[in-house]
C-alpha cells in the first residue's frame, strides 16, 4: 500500500473516531490529576456500566430504522418514574416492586411510544427536531400529573411522599424499598486480584443486573435477525426502496419507537434502584441527554450504532464523570469546575457529533457526484471512439 493510501486510511480512521479518541485523550490526561486507585476507578465503572447501560442500549432500534437518536426516550422515563411513586406509595417492595413498577410503566410508554412514533412519521428527516420539543410537551403533562393530580385526584396516602400543602409529590422520593435490590441479588466479591503490576481490591460486581444487559444484548442481536428487524434496517437504508418491497414504512417506525420507549422505561427503573432516589422533575432530562452523549462518545452517529458503541461510550463518559471533578481541583483549585466541564462536555459532544455526521454526509455526496461526472465523462470518451 502507498503512503498516500496510509495517509488516507488514517485521516478516515480518525474522522471517523473523532469523539472516542478525543475522550480517551481527555481521560488519559485526567486519570493521574484525579488521584483515584485503581480499585475505585474499576468499581465505580462497574457500578456505572450496571446503571446506565440499559438505558443507552435503548437508544439502538430507533437508530436502526433510520430514525436517528430518540431524544422522545425520556417518554419511556417518564412511564417508569410514575410507576416508582406508585409503588412507593403502595409499600411494595424488593424484586416485586420492581417489577410492579414496570407492569404499571408499561402501557404508559407504549401509548407515548405510539403518540411519538405518529408525530414523527409526520416529521420525516426532522425526527431528532421533533422527538426533543415533543419530550418538552410531555414534560409539561408529567409535571401537571406529579404536581396536581397525584394527591389531589389521584389519592397518594403516603404522606411523606406529599407536599406539605396536600398534594403534588415531593422533589426527592427515597426509593428505600426497592434500592439497589438488583444490585443485590446476585453479589460476587472479589477481596484481592493482582494482574500484572495492577493490584485490585475489594471489587463487587452487581452480576444479576449485568445478567439482565446480557440477555438485552442477545435480544437486539436475534432482533436484527428477525422479518421486523430486517424491515427497520431496510428502511433504515433505503425508505423509498422499503416502500417499493412492500414493507410498511409508517407502521415500523412507529413500531421501533415504541420498543425504545418501552426499554427506556425499563432502563430508567434500573437506573433509579440503583440511585436509590428519585429527583422526581429532573431525573428523566438527564436520562435523555447523558444516555445520547454516551452513545455518541462511543463512536456511533445517527445513522450508525452498535452494541460496542454503547459500552465504550458508558465507559469513557462515566470515567470522564468520575475524574473530571478532582482533575478540575487539582487544576483549578475547584472540584466544581469539573462539574461544570462534564455538563458542557455532554452537550458539547452531542452537537460535534451532529456536526461531524453533517460534514460526512456532505463529503459523500460531493464524492458521490464526482464519481457520477467520471463515470458519465468515461462513457462519452467511449461512445465516442466507437463512433471512429
Amino acid at each position: 500500500m502507498t503512503r498516500g493510501g496510509i495517509t488516507q486510511k488514517l485521516s478516515h480512521f480518525i474522522a471517523d473516531n473523532a469523539v472516542p479518541i478525543i475522550f480517551i485523550l481527555i481521560s488519559a490526561a485526567a486519570i493521574p490529576l484525579s488521584g483515584f486507585s485503581a480499585s475505585y476507578l474499576i468499581q465505580e465503572l462497574l457500578r456505572r456500566i450496571a446503571r446506565n447501560s440499559f438505558l443507552i442500549l435503548s437508544l439502538l432500534i430507533p437508530i436502526m430504522a433510520g430514525m436517528g437518536l430518540n431524544f422522545g426516550m425520556i417518554l419511556g422515563a417518564m412511564a417508569g418514574q410514575i410507576g416508582l411513586i406508585l409503588i412507593t406509595d403502595w409499600a411494595v417492595v424488593g424484586i416485586y416492586g420492581i417489577l410492579l413498577a414496570m407492569i404499571i410503566g408499561t402501557p404508559i410508554a407504549v401509548a407515548l411510544g405510539v403518540l411519538c412514533g405518529n408525530i414523527l412519521n409526520r416529521a420525516k428527516g426532522r425526527e431528532m427536531v421533533a422527538s426533543y420539543i415533543l419530550g418538552f410537551f410531555i414534560n409539561g403533562i408529567y409535571q401537571l400529573v406529579v404536581l396536581y393530580v397525584m394527591g389531589g385526584i389521584l389519592p397518594i396516602s403516603d404522606p411523606t411522599l406529599v407536599l406539605s400543602r396536600g398534594y403534588g409529590i415531593r422533589n426527592s422520593v427515597d426509593l428505600i424499598g426497592i434500592r439497589t435490590i438488583l444490585d443485590r441479588l446476585l453479589p460476587v466479591r472479589i477481596e484481592s486480584f493482582t494482574v500484572g503490576a495492577l493490584h485490585l481490591e475489594d471489587i463487587s460486581i452487581p452480576v444479576a443486573t449485568y445478567l439482565i444487559i446480557a440477555v438485552f444484548c442477545l435480544f437486539i442481536v436475534w432482533f436484527r435477525r428477525t422479518k421486523l428487524g430486517q424491515d427497520m434496517r431496510a428502511i433504515g437504508q433505503d425508505m423509498a426502496v422499503a416502500e417499493s418491497a412492500g414493507i410498511p414504512s409508517n407502521r415500523t417506525r412507529v413500531i421501533a419507537i415504541v420498543i425504545s420507549t418501552v426499554l427506556a422505561c425499563y432502563g430508567q427503573i434500573i437506573y433509579l434502584q440503583s440511585m436509590g432516589t428519585l429527583s422526581t422533575y429532573s431525573s428523566h432530562d438527564q436520562a435523555g441527554v447523558f444516555s445520547i452523549a454516551a452513545l455518541l462518545i462511543g463512536g456511533a452517529s445517527v445513522s450508525r450504532a452498535s452494541i460496542g458503541n454503547v459500552f465504550m461510550g458508558v465507559v469513557l463518559f462515566h470515567l470522564m464523570f468520575i475524574v473530571s471533578p478532582p482533575a478540575g481541583k487539582a487544576l483549578m483549585g475547584e472540584a466544581q469546575i469539573g462539574e461544570y466541564f462534564r455538563v458542557f462536555v455532554s452537550y458539547a459532544v452531542i452537537a460535534l457529533s451532529l456536526v461531524l455526521y453533517a460534514w460526512k454526509r456532505s463529503n459523500e455526496r460531493i464524492r458521490a457526484r464526482q464519481a457520477f461526472r467520471g463515470s458519465v465523462e468515461t462513457a462519452a470518451v467511449s461512445n465516442k471512439e466507437r463512433s471512429r
